[in-house]
């Protein structure tokens, strides 16, 4: 089967970090009394910002899931699965260090701080979810995509039943990947949802991309149910719940943030899709290809990963709006010149693995 590059992804990617960079940058930084939620410009911007994770974890779980079923096309997925599930572990592993505070452990004090979840965490969990499914899967490609659309609908719609989650049974590691009540910013629920949908349409992309008029009815798809979710999600919720009597259907649709935000996913994937042939070389595609270094270097610089010694702790909701703006266009860009001319995140840590793969393979 002939599989074309989506060139696109990477635009996404892009626009995510570059979305994320400015909004931890603001929302850290900026006096509160400035959140005015009768200002048409803070809620364009807040409401910009809440598609930033439902961007990343949807992008994240099409362009893996693509892979895999591209090698595997190829008889040749082994190879990726060992990287997927490597991956995961990395991204995990670099999610719980960026909360190490090696000035507190030197001095003996050890804060469960360290054991929160953020979108690392969740991603790497939600990337090794992905990999077991292929494998069990991988020879049911149809049975395959309506597990993940499924998956992600049951993530969605049982949001009510562990909102307010509390885990009291479970070692606090563990626990903080299904509670918020310890500080985890993320849990992978509903979380994976993101992932297992941005899954389904690589299964959808996979089978069809080489056909001809693919690309138009794709795009007008995305811009088709990305509005249906954005303005109708919740009256479907309730006309199902009318019929099936099922309260937890209400109870979702009363709310209904998850659809809503998959929806924004989807007009944002059909945008970029259109505008694609432009983005191939760019400096926006490019910086998508960079997301992991970006993520690590903001992190240190905004939140003083390590040291505790970052941005937030000498200004901490000062700024006014101008600075705030100003600032955060400054941070985006020292964050992207770093990344690109001095880190190699990226770089160093999958050839890291791919050595360690290829020494196991020998032995």
């Amino acid at each position: 089967m002939q599989s074309n590059r989506l060139y696109f992804i990477d635009a996404v990617r892009a626009f995510a970090i570059l979305m994320m960079l400015q909004g931890h940058f603001i929302d850290t930084l900026i006096d509160p009394i400035y959140r005015d939620s009768t200002s048409i410009i803070y809620n364009i911007w807040s409401y910009f910002r809440g598609i930033t994770a439902p961007t990343f974890f949807s992008i994240s779980g099409l362009v893996f899931t693509y892979l895999l079923l591209r090698a595997h096309s190829k008889n040749d997925d082994q190879p990726r699965i060992k990287k997927g599930f490597f991956r995961g572990l990395i991204l995990i592993g670099i999610g719980y260090s960026l909360r190490i505070n090696l000035v507190s452990w030197l001095s003996g004090y050890f804060s469960s701080y360290f054991f929160v979840v953020d979108v690392l965490q969740c991603i790497g969990l939600s990337l090794i979810i992905l990999v077991s499914l292929h494998i069990l899967l991988k020879h049911y490609s149809y049975i395959f995509s309506v597990i993940l659309f499924s998956l992600g609908c049951l993530c969605f719609i049982s949001e009510p039943l562990y909102r307010d989650l509390v885990i009291d049974n479970l070692p606090l590691p563990i626990a903080n990947y299904m509670t918020k009540v310890n500080g985890s910013v993320f849990t992978i629920l509903p979380w994976f949802g993101y992932s297992a949908f941005g899954a389904f349409i690589s299964t959808v992309f996979f089978r069809h991309v080489h056909r001809n008029r693919f690309k138009l009815y794709t795009i007008i798809t995305f811009f088709t149910v990305g509005y249906f979710l954005i303005y109708y999600s919740s009256w479907f919720l309730l006309e199902l719940h009318s019929i099936t009597n099922v309260e937890l259907l209400r109870l979702s649709a009363s709310y209904n943030f998850l659809f809503i935000r998959l929806g924004n996913v989807l007009i944002l994937f059909g945008m970029f899709y259109s505008f694609e042939r432009f983005l191939k070389q760019s400096i926006i595609a490019k910086i998508g290809k960079k997301t992991l270094s970006i993520y690590v270097i903001h992190f240190i610089i905004l939140f003083g990963s390590f040291t505790n010694y970052g941005l937030k702790r000498f200004l901490n909701q000062t700024l006014n709006p101008t600075e705030a703006i100003i600032g955060a266009i400054l941070f985006v860009i020292i964050v992207c010149f770093i990344s690109f001319h001095y880190a190699k995140t990226n770089t160093f840590v999958y050839n890291f693995i791919n050595r360690k793969l290829i020494n196991r393979s020998k032995n």
